[in-house]
């Protein structure tokens, strides 16, 4: 039988390897990527640029190092799916469900789009309906957001590459120049808030939760009805959302 190892295409399976180092890692140069490919840096920087060229790489500000493009984050399934983080996360979902008295979820990121993978419902009559599996405009939510704030600026451009965005609501972000400017003071206050920007009436709090890389970041996210969900509300929710995510077990 032939060994399978003679139809190997040398360019393809270093552009391969080089696509599973993006699910680990935020950024590479061309340097970092001949080392750990045992490569010449004039074949990574070919690779790279390859990549770049198909969308599944797209070059940082400075022009040194290269992060995940948007057909990769669009291919690549979060790790939030898996059944390792998903048992690990019911005590901090638990947990931040009892500190809220709302609806809590757990997201992630897939593209320009913010994908609801588990959560508890708020016992009161009037709630947001958990809805996990359903997927979200990422820029019209709170989760959404949070997560957009851990890509870098280039990043957040090729998934967004129009200037005006689609509207969900009335009260939506619909310009790229708004949300870059909403992402930059998400970094600095680690939370994010949308008030009627993806349900009429609904108001969430969303913190980080979880993960290294852009593919197992996770966001925790309180939804709740805009009557029970203003700025004092909010505040207090962030604040049980954070001492929730701290309750997340170590990887051992």
């Amino acid at each position: 039988m032939a060994d399978p190892k003679n139809y190997i295409i040398e360019s393809l399976d270093t552009g391969l390897r080089l696509m599973r180092l993006f699910l680990t890692h935020d950024t590479l140069s061309v340097t970092d990527a001949a080392r750990e490919l045992d490569v010449a840096r004039s074949t990574a920087h070919r690779v790279l640029s390859t990549l770049e060229s198909r969308g599944f790489a797209t070059r940082d500000g400075s022009g040194r190092g290269y992060s995940a493009g948007p057909e990769l984050v669009t291919l690549g399934r979060p790790a939030g799916y898996g059944p390792e983080i998903r048992a690990r996360l019911q005590v901090v979902l638990d947990a931040a469900a009892d500190a809220t008295g709302e609806t809590v979820s757990t997201a992630a990121l897939i593209g320009d789009q913010v994908i609801i993978t588990d959560g508890r419902e708020s016992p009161h009559a009037v709630r947001a309906v958990l809805e996990a599996g359903r997927a979200h405009p990422a820029h019209a939510t709170s989760a959404g957001k949070v997560l957009l704030a851990r890509l870098t600026t280039e990043q957040v451009c090729a998934l967004y590459p129009e200037e005006r965005l689609p509207g969900v609501t009335g009260l939506t972000l619909v310009s790229r120049s708004a949300l870059l400017s909403e992402l930059a003071g998400i970094r600095a206050l680690g939370r994010a808030d949308s008030a009627g920007e993806s349900v009429p009436g609904m108001n969430t709090v969303a913190v980080p939760l979880a993960g290294n890389s852009w593919r197992d970041r996770l966001a925790l996210m309180a939804s709740m009805p805009a009557d029970r969900g203003g700025a004092p509300e909010l505040d207090r929710h962030a604040a049980a959302l954070r001492a929730a995510a701290g309750l997340l077990p170590p990887v051992c």
